[in-house]
């Protein structure tokens, strides 16, 4: 049994020497955990997550807000399309979940994704801005941050991981992929990751047709609503330094895309 366990520790740690992956936008990332993997126990995470509001009957109840959500989501899926052409097989999927507490938005990997009512209510977006705040979550998923983040999770844990295999304990390791996938959504995502959104999911909106300088104002709000009580949003998209000015510089770049003339299409999800 030592020597099995000793041979699977040594075998993840040359996993975690030699594994990584780029970023769409060339940056190398840890990854331990593979898209396929981190989709696969992401499907099974969201069914978990959306069980207690659909249970709740607390599901997608506002017909109006679900169309424009809808809406606005499949623009930008749209594009995400275009920049990374086998996204088009994801089992894209927009849930709005009705707590009005709760100001925040997440997207998981394969493009499993929600919207808590109180970032419409609490923020009341345009639709520019809401777009800003969905393609930055799209960007996440398009970015391969999920699987990153669990990579690290998974990687925190490799003692446990390392019992599980040497044991041939797979239900506990496929456990700790659920949790895993889980985790990828509660703990914030790194500066990194979130100027990587920042410029995928700006440009996903102005290619969409949504105004890149909502960006900037969405911010804003956010910025003003946290001084009274921090929202959710914040704490697992943390601001890289100067966001604000970095999205006012994108947005000018990205106005030829906003202004361009054309049908913007829509994605079937």
């Amino acid at each position: 049994m030592k020597l099995k366990l000793k041979i699977v520790a040594v075998s993840l740690l040359l996993t975690l020497l030699v594994a990584c992956a780029t970023s769409p936008t060339g940056r190398s990332q840890f990854m331990i955990v593979s898209e396929d993997q981190a989709i696969a126990s992401s499907k099974t995470a969201y069914v978990q997550m959306l069980k207690p509001y659909a249970d709740e009957g607390k599901l997608d109840n506002d017909p109006k807000l679900k169309a424009r959500v809808h809406k606005i989501t499949a623009r930008l899926i749209a594009q995400a399309v275009i920049m990374r052409p086998e996204t088009k097989d994801w089992e894209w999927s927009m849930k709005i979940l009705d707590d009005p507490e709760t100001v925040n938005a997440w997207a998981m990997a394969g493009g499993k994704m929600a919207l808590y009512t109180g970032l419409v209510e609490q923020i009341e977006p345009s639709d520019d801005e809401l777009a800003q705040v969905l393609g930055h979550e799209i960007s996440h998923a398009l970015a391969k941050h999920s699987a990153e983040k669990m990579s690290v999770a998974m990687a925190t844990s490799l003692g446990v991981l390392a019992i599980g295999i040497a044991s041939d304990n797979r239900g506990a390791t496929m456990a700790g992929a659920a949790v895993a996938a889980k985790l990828a959504i509660d703990l914030p995502n790194s500066r990194t990751a979130e100027t990587e959104a920042d410029r995928i999911g700006i440009e996903l909106a102005a290619k969409a047709g949504y105004d890149p300088r909502a960006a900037a104002t969405l911010w804003e709000k956010m910025g003003k609503l946290s001084e009274s009580r921090p929202p959710q949003f914040l704490s697992t998209h943390p601001a890289p330094e100067n966001r604000q000015e970095t999205l006012s510089r994108l947005a000018a770049e990205m106005m030829p895309y906003y202004t361009a003339k054309g049908e913007r299409p829509s994605f079937d999800f």
